[in-house]
């Protein structure tokens, strides 16, 4: 998989395909930031799915804000984000199962908090005002 921006260094192995779903209704920057010579950052909207390629060791950051804030809301393992095997250089598979992420469902509640009206109104009042 090609990352044209920012090319992983290729004097290292153990290269893997990943995939991060943002599950919220919040805008996040996915960030790797542990692996020395190489910067990782991109903007994930809401629902949107995010593949790349990173190294086994690296730590995907998940920050979540809105405007110009935002907190680290999650530190997430690439191997837990592994959907499938890409090491070109031919180095040992760790023969784990991948793991699909889980990651909570977000609350869809409606827009409409009024009540329903089923019965209609069943005795008309009058009222004078003296």
């Amino acid at each position: 998989m090609a990352q044209i921006l920012d090319p992983l260094p290729s004097d290292r192995s153990g290269r893997i395909l990943c995939c991060y779903v943002n599950a919220t209704s919040k805008i996040q920057i996915a960030r790797i930031s542990n692996i020395p010579n190489w910067y990782f950052e991109r903007v994930v909207f809401p629902g949107q799915r995010l593949v790349f390629e990173a190294f086994s060791e690296a730590l995907l950051e998940i920050h979540t804000g809105m405007m110009a804030s935002a907190i680290l809301s999650d530190k997430i393992p690439c191997t837990r984000l592994r959907i499938a095997d890409n090491d070109s250089s031919g180095s040992e598979d760790s023969g784990d199962p991948i793991e699909e992420p889980t990651r909570p469902q977000p609350r869809r509640e409606s827009y409409d908090k009024r009540p329903a009206i089923t019965d209609p109104l069943a005795v008309a009042a009058l009222t004078t005002i003296a």
